[in-house]
């Protein structure tokens, strides 16, 4: 860990990327070639309009298709280079390449109840601590990369969220409708020191949002 000054204040933005054009809707976690939708390049320019001000030094995303264009205008419009870290990915699923939606009555089918025994953990994916772990690391490596200033790090909903939950030590099983993490935001992670002092949330592009469905969630996105 660097050696960081006891009273110097860092932030570490953690953005969730923008809308993917998945028109089949299909649980694509990890799978590559799933790009943003025309919408979502709108919600990726918001994010860089979000940043455009502040003391942003550092721009990293997720290996995948959907965070490195999210982060492209952002590194474009700071004149900064995206770093890419592979601790930002997406949860790894059981279920992805497959249609996983509440609502789509997946789960009354029994083929697929063996995966879904422990929500706790969870059984159909990677375990909530270790996404908690591998983020963790991912943001102390943007804070000391920029010490007394800003950085962006580009990801997902979920391990966004269980970091989330686990730095204000909640509980990480959880009720996914109820995330606070929609598409586009941004989770401020502020630090004095090494010390972690405060969370908030902003939604930049909140009025390009979907309308939200009462019947459906696709896990994963």
């Amino acid at each position: 860990m660097t050696q960081i000054d006891p009273g110097v204040k860092t932030t570490v933005h953690l953005m969730r990327h923008g809308e993917v054009y998945n028109p089949t809707g299909i649980l694509y976690g990890r799978l590559p070639d799933f790009h943003l939708s025309e919408l979502g390049r709108k919600m990726a320019e918001r994010g860089a309009e979000f940043f455009v001000d502040r003391d942003i030094v550092a721009v990293v995303a997720s290996p995948l298709d959907r965070a490195q264009e999210t982060a492209t205008p952002i590194a474009t419009r700071l004149g900064l280079e995206i770093g890419t870290d592979g601790r930002l990915i997406e949860a790894a699923n059981e279920f992805q390449g497959k249609r996983f939606s509440v609502g789509d009555g997946v789960l009354k089918q029994p083929s697929v109840w063996p995966k879904l025994y422990n929500p706790f953990t969870p059984s159909w994916g990677e375990p909530y601590v270790e996404q908690v772990s591998r983020m963790r690391a991912a943001l102390e490596a943007a804070r000391d990369k920029a010490v007394g200033h800003e950085a962006v790090c580009v990801s997902h909903q979920l391990p966004i969220w269980v970091t989330r939950l686990a730095a204000e030590h909640r509980r990480l099983w959880h009720d996914p409708r109820k995330r606070q993490c929609t598409l586009a935001s941004v989770t401020s992670f502020h630090y004095v020191g090494v010390q972690l002092v405060g969370i908030e949330y902003h939604e930049p592009a909140k009025d390009l949002l979907p309308v939200k469905s009462t019947k459906k969630f696709v896990a994963g996105a």
